[in-house]
């Protein structure tokens, strides 16, 4: 399900950050054998909501030291700071080691690599209110390239990490006070069951302003009744879901169409014919501006010129062409994955402004 979609696009870019362009020549066996564990998958000690009451289980949180969520691209002005909604934002997979199925909290080049991902994508939501990323024991980029069954035993040690950290995020902020959840690709997923599991149908689900559920595809109708929320459907709209895939055009998504298609939704329905979620972030009254990132995805520029973009009938997000000076991880089909984020920073600081303006005004 899920799983043959991050095969695909983890196999990918996990090869564009280990092993470059060797892929043209070897493909995902030279990846498989590169990145998926060959050891045992070892159970990892349960974690709770207490365990994630101290500051070292966090990437960012209200207080924290060096918090990457607070940064901000030089020479763009910053808006008017707000605390007006809480962001639980789940970073997506910077773990590349193959000696594990899941990411030990203390393992250097993955902490480093996630903190640039918080840095170059949580900082959107930080104009909003205080952002919330936790250190979970993400799998492994190799668990995606398998059909072990350590790979799905990985995942689900990654979620049950990030769903004890929710329970301390609801616990650390008032009880009335409105939510942003947000993520990208495995944090995306990890996001998806969050929302089946501990959104839909609860008393929560009316204290979410918006979920930017960004870089997984999500079925319209095999997915989005499942999560508990409707789609967003204009900026003027909250209490919804946004989400998008980019590619530049000439663009050849064929392979994750195929993925795509042979995959039932969250709801057990087909998802063959269905379109995908597609928000367009440049939709909002932007002035523009994307980053550029090195490969271990930490923003190195702001760019003042706004990327434009359109949804096209099977919901994926087309740009008629995009920056070249982005960054190297431009993935094949010019599939710009890595960049769902960075290619729309401004327009998504503001769309998420006035998702906020929306949603507090009720």
């Amino acid at each position: 399900m899920a799983r043959k979609f991050l095969f695909f696009i983890a196999g990918i870019v996990g090869l564009i950050l280990a092993a470059g362009i060797a892929w043209q020549f070897y493909g995902v066996e030279l990846v498989r054998a590169a990145l998926v564990p060959s050891a045992a998958f070892t159970p990892l000690p349960a974690r709770t909501a207490a365990d994630y009451g101290t500051s070292k289980l966090w990437l960012a949180k209200p207080g924290i030291k060096d918090d990457p969520s607070s940064w901000r691209p030089k020479g763009l002005e910053a808006p008017v700071a707000e605390d007006r909604a809480a962001t639980f934002f789940v970073h997506p997979t910077s773990y590349l080691n193959r000696g594990t199925w899941n990411a030990p909290v203390a393992d250097a080049d993955a902490n480093e690599m996630a903190k640039g991902l918080v840095q170059g994508q949580a900082s959107v939501f930080a104009a909003q209110g205080a952002v919330w990323a936790p250190r979970y024991r993400q799998a492994t980029f190799g668990s995606f390239l398998t059909q072990q069954s350590e790979s799905k035993l990985a995942l689900n040690a990654a979620y049950q990490d990030v769903s004890a950290a929710f329970d301390a995020f609801l616990a650390a902020i008032p009880a009335d006070k409105p939510i942003i959840l947000a993520g990208h690709s495995q944090g995306t997923v990890h996001l998806l069951r969050l929302m089946q599991e501990r959104v839909a149908g609860k008393p929560i689900a009316k204290r979410i302003v918006a979920a930017y559920l960004i870089g997984w595809p999500i079925s319209i109708t095999a997915d989005v009744p499942a999560l508990g929320l409707p789609l967003c459907s204009d900026t003027q709209k909250s209490n919804c879901i946004l989400g998008w895939q980019s590619f530049a055009e000439p663009a050849d998504t064929k392979l994750l169409d195929e993925v795509y298609e042979a995959s039932p939704g969250f709801t057990g329905a087909a998802r063959k014919g269905t379109p995908m979620v597609c928000t367009n972030p440049t939709g909002s009254k932007d002035q523009g501006g994307y980053l550029t990132l090195s490969l271990k995805a930490a923003p190195q520029t702001y760019v003042p010129t706004p990327v434009k973009a359109t949804c096209n009938a099977a919901g994926y997000l087309i740009m008629p062409f995009a920056p070249s000076d982005v960054g190297a991880a431009v993935l094949p089909g010019n599939n710009y994955h890595v960049y769902d984020y960075a290619l729309f920073w401004r327009a998504i600081e503001q769309d998420v402004a006035a998702r906020v303006a929306a949603f507090t005004s009720k």
